[in-house]
């Protein structure tokens, strides 16, 4: 696997695209991560097309169990 560039995340679209390209890079389906994350598939799909409604600390269990770090800074 190629190594993570780090990009600006201003919108959850941004994230979406972020949690689908690292999904896709590991070789899951969307199924795959709601098992392992214990949320429904539409959930991840949401998720991954930028539902702007969707609860932070789901968003932040499927990146931590994608292996996918945020960072915040200035």
């Amino acid at each position: 696997m190629a190594p993570y560039t780090p990009f600006l995340l201003q919108t959850p679209a941004d994230l979406g695209r972020a949690i689908r390209d690292r999904r896709l890079a590991l070789g899951l389906t969307q199924a795959d991560v709601a098992m392992q994350s214990g949320v429904s598939t539409p959930t991840v799909s949401a998720i991954e097309n930028g539902k702007e409604t969707a609860r932070i600390g789901l968003v932040m269990q499927i990146c931590r169990d994608l292996g996918l770090q945020l960072t915040a800074g200035v």
